[in-house]
């Protein structure tokens, strides 16, 4: 039997920024191990979806908590815009 990840905010926080990277084609997808096509918009969602997570915590997390969703958040919204102009700062082989 395989250890269960840690279930904390982070966790979550990095669940959901794991989609964005696959959606963005930065990361393979976790259930098939293979790199998919850029779909921006769905990458765009996950993003939507931390902002909401960003929202709706605010006031209650603790400033460790804060600064990652922050950062985490910041580096999505770059990505997202790079993505937009068509910038892939990925190589794909």
């Amino acid at each position: 039997m395989t250890a269960q990840p840690e279930i904390s905010f982070n966790a979550l926080v990095v669940s959901l920024a794991t989609s964005a990277a696959v959606h963005f084609g930065d990361a393979a997808d976790p259930s098939s191990g293979q790199r998919m096509p850029p779909n921006v918009e769905a990458a765009g969602h996950m993003l939507d979806l931390l902002v909401v997570l960003a929202e709706k915590t605010k006031g209650n997390l603790t400033r460790d908590e804060e600064r990652f969703l922050t950062q985490v958040l910041y580096e999505l919204r770059m990505r997202f815009l790079k993505a937009k102009k068509g910038e892939n700062p990925v190589a794909t082989s």
